[in-house]
């Protein structure tokens, strides 16, 4: 970033809105790609090792999730001050913003990792797990705590590097630590070049070292290239200050976020009524839709800083075409998408599982739950752009709706109707009136600031 923003300002705001978002979307694509790697890959090497292991990942899931959504919380308070800081050209303010904002994410996730550690018997049996899949989760989970604070500051740290218009780094920093994991997942849990065979523990413990390589990388492109770290000791009223506006704007994004684990509990607890393979089926779908989530996730990242931005500039002309050029796109792309996981789906659960019943949901979940994508995906894209108009509480409210009002109820419902199918059914009618009442719910927003 130089020193005064003013490069990547005129960008953001001058060029056109079509040119802006995709340009930065581009270079992120194989580092999305990349990041949702970690998932796939170790998911695919621990169904290597049977349908009980399958299903202690697909616990974890929802715990690893939160860790996800906190820390995407306090990155949302970080880069949209940082970013409002490179609007008005204040260097030395953006980097004091990014500096703590770091700490406090550090400090926030290594809380949670202690807490966590001590209390992975009662969490994960409240998320049913039994008495044989306990002790696998366990492993799993032991060594991922020791390595949560590290797994926490890349987040943060992708949405740094794009807010300073450093796109083309945040998508190679976000492949580096993927690709360490796709090379020590393997090593680790199958002994190979001299190691112990770790099995489980082994994904947990590669996916630790790979992150710790990412966090080591983040902090030299922010305090090297970008002068955005600040090492000398901060006054604790400074200090103070920034942790107050980051949790004002990052509170509700905490709290909107934190509703997708929540919601994964839930949905994980009425599946595991249906036994392991369930679980084992659902975790797997969960990691596999999550990869298909990457394109639309580039753009999403380029959402937040661009229209936080613009409105800065006055321009809501722009954010207008931003919202009308992200909703074309979500529709297209999961109707693509759809299709190709309604034809493709046997051969996808393939890949993870031989055991038949396995196959069997996880083909219903993926053919099922795939024509909601493109509306689950306006809704977020709806949240995203709330946000970027300085409306975290409105996106906290609008993610509520969907989690408390839609999808818990109607999988509930779904379950005591249909059993399995009913749960996914459930998910496909909460998709598509989230992503309607989002849609409407940000155009009037965006109306409001053309009009103010």
């Amino acid at each position: 970033m130089s020193p005064d923003g003013k490069q990547h300002m005129s960008v953001l705001v001058q060029r056109s809105v079509k040119r802006t978002l995709f340009g930065m979307a581009f270079p992120m694509l194989a580092g999305t790609f990349a990041m949702n790697a970690y998932n796939l890959t170790d998911t695919w090497f621990v169904s290597r090792l049977g349908t009980l292991s399958l299903a202690a990942m697909g616990f974890t899931f929802p715990v690893v999730m939160l860790l996800t959504c906190v820390a995407g919380g306090l990155g949302v308070g970080t880069t949209t001050l940082m970013s409002h800081a490179v609007g008005r050209h204040d260097g030395p303010d953006a980097a004091r913003i990014t500096t703590h904002g770091l700490a406090l994410t550090l400090g926030v996730a290594a809380g949670m990792a202690v807490i966590g550690y001590l209390s992975m018997n009662p969490v994960f049996r409240a998320l049913g797990a039994d008495s044989v899949a306990l002790p696998l989760v366990r492993q799993y989970m032991g060594i991922w705590y020791l390595g949560a604070p590290l797994m926490a500051l890349p987040m943060l740290g992708n949405g740094l590097l794009i807010s300073a218009g450093d796109s083309v780094a945040a998508g190679r920093f976000m492949m580096a630590g993927p690709i360490l994991n796709v090379v020590l997942d393997p090593i680790m849990m199958f002994g190979y070049l001299g190691f112990p065979v770790m099995g489980i523990r082994g994904a947990a413990l590669a996916t630790v070292i790979a992150q710790g390589v990412s966090t080591a990388w983040l902090f030299h492109l922010l305090y090297v290239k970008h002068r955005l770290l600040v090492l000398k000791r901060s006054s604790l009223p400074a200090y103070g200050m920034s942790v107050r506006s980051i949790l004002r704007l990052g509170v509700p994004s905490i709290l909107s976020m934190i509703l997708m684990p929540v919601s994964a509990t839930v949905v994980t607890r009425i599946l595991s009524g249906f036994g392991h393979a369930a679980v084992a089926a659902i975790g797997a779908a969960q990691r596999i839709e999550m990869f298909a989530f990457v394109i639309p996730m580039a753009l999403g990242m380029s959402l937040a800083p661009f229209v936080s931005q613009n409105l800065g500039a006055e321009r809501p002309d722009r954010i207008r075409r931003a919202l009308s050029l992200s909703t074309r796109f979500a529709m297209i792309y999961g109707g693509g998408v759809a299709l190709v996981f309604f034809v493709g789906a046997p051969w996808l659960a393939s890949i993870f599982s031989r055991d038949a019943e396995v196959v069997a949901t996880l083909v219903a979940y993926v053919r099922i739950v795939s024509f909601g994508y493109g509306m689950m995906e306006v809704h977020r894209y709806s949240g995203i752009i709330l946000t970027g108009l300085h409306k975290p509480l409105s996106s906290a409210l609008l993610n509520g709706i969907r989690v408390l009002v839609l999808l818990i109820p109607l999988s509930w419902l779904g379950a005591r109707l249909a059993d399995v199918h009913g749960v996914f059914v459930g998910r496909l009618l909460t998709d598509l009136l989230a992503g309607f009442f989002g849609f409407f719910w940000v155009r009037r927003a965006c109306h409001k600031v053309s009009t103010s």
